[in-house]
């Protein structure tokens, strides 16, 4: 098994560092972060802080995640080359482990690269190195769950901007809309909607708190998001 997942996760990453969509994204997202940064982070006479950083990341993610995801499964299908996947000696989870460990870890050297706005903090800002760690910690889980998201959205289309479109609607019911609901509802609904409030868990994590209940969450969600992803490739077998 691991012998078969470690061979089509390379397969999907250089599928990926070789994806003109993930180049474009990955420049976007570069941009997008580099202007929150001397905007909201490093600015003259207030205190620096990582949490505005990590918080308009965590933001802009749930745009930029699908759309390094919308293609792994969906263009498989597009393609026809589902078919020999699902011919080979691989398992429905080796297929579907593989696409989301692909690109989990594209996702973390590009996240990796927003180390240079850590070394300016900490030089011009004087930043704490726990702060810093607990939030990259988070957003490695943040990272994994929309990843399965996504994933799970690709396996559901041969159309890889409705996968994208999914996602973004899953992704944006999960922050935007429960956060809403909940400030409009107000009383326990607070509370309750909080429970699947994926950025109220990161949320402690931002702020350089490390919650054993916020990982639960995160590793959970991205166990359940898998399995639907999962569930959806096997039922292709009986179409």
């Amino acid at each position: 098994m691991i012998k078969n997942i470690t061979a089509l996760t390379q397969r999907e990453l250089v599928s990926s560092f070789f994806s003109p969509v993930a180049y474009v994204t990955t420049t976007l997202f570069l941009v997008f972060t580099g202007v929150f940064f001397l905007r909201n982070t490093l600015v003259a006479g207030s205190e620096a802080s990582m949490r505005p950083f990590l918080d308009n990341m965590a933001w802009i993610l749930v745009v930029a995640m699908p759309l390094l995801t919308m293609r792994v499964l969906s263009d498989e299908f597009a393609s026809g080359t589902i078919e020999t996947l699902m011919t080979a000696p691989v398992t429905d989870v080796e297929v579907v482990l593989s696409k989301f460990l692909g690109v989990l870890v594209f996702y973390t050297v590009l996240l990796l690269t927003t180390v240079v706005h850590v070394a300016l903090l900490f030089a011009y800002g004087g930043a704490e190195l726990g702060v810093v760690l607990y939030g990259y910690v988070g957003m490695l889980l943040l990272g994994a769950l929309y990843v399965s998201v996504g994933v799970f959205a690709s396996a559901l289309t041969k159309y890889q901007l409705v996968a994208a479109f999914i996602a973004m609607a899953v992704l944006a019911a999960f922050t935007m809309l429960v956060d809403w609901i909940a400030r409009t509802l107000g009383g326990p609904w607070r509370t309750i909607l909080g429970f699947v409030n994926i950025l109220r868990h990161f949320d402690d994590f931002s702020k350089g708190i490390f919650d054993t209940r916020a990982v639960i969450f995160f590793l959970s969600a991205t166990a359940f998001f898998l399995f639907l992803a999962v569930k959806v490739l096997e039922s292709r077998r009986w179409r």
